[in-house]
């Protein structure tokens, strides 16, 4: 099969964007948080958990995906939150999704070094990657009405 994106990016000479997804998983009125464990410059700062979307992918199969990977859970993916963030100057962007876990299994931290659940008034109790401080701030509306 031909990856036409790719073909018509090489023949534009325009790289195709990369697009990262997010997921603000909530539980019981908390979201959860993971602390990266790398590269050196992130290494203790805190991100929704997710990664790149791959060819043939779509965005909520890639979150699935990355949530396994990462958490070792199956999620079910809902609304987007928030706008494009952009990332690596411009080449990449984060689009961040609510979501909620399915089954009992309870999130590892597989691929971070700490998860943290989080509610609304400790949003700010952990240092955010830059590109996931606007859609924390969306968050505490939805995490005051997910605890009611």
């Amino acid at each position: 099969m031909i990856d036409l994106a790719g073909w018509s990016a090489v023949r534009s000479g325009r790289p195709r964007l990369q697009v990262v997804v997010g997921a603000a998983i909530v539980l019981d009125g908390r979201v959860l948080a993971c602390a990266r464990s790398h590269p050196p410059e992130a290494v203790g700062k805190w991100e929704f958990p997710g990664g790149k979307v791959e060819i043939g992918e779509t965005e909520p199969v890639a979150l699935i995906r990355e949530c396994q990977e990462e958490l070792g859970v199956t999620i079910s993916v809902g609304e987007r939150l928030g706008e494009d963030q952009v990332l690596g100057q411009g080449r990449a962007v984060l689009r961040v999704y609510l979501a909620q876990l399915l089954g009992p299994t309870a999130p590892a931290a597989l691929e971070h070094s700490a998860l943290r659940w989080l509610a609304a008034d400790e949003l700010h109790d952990v240092r955010w990657m830059p590109a996931d401080r606007p859609i924390v701030a969306k968050l505490g509306p939805v995490l005051r009405a997910a605890a009611r």
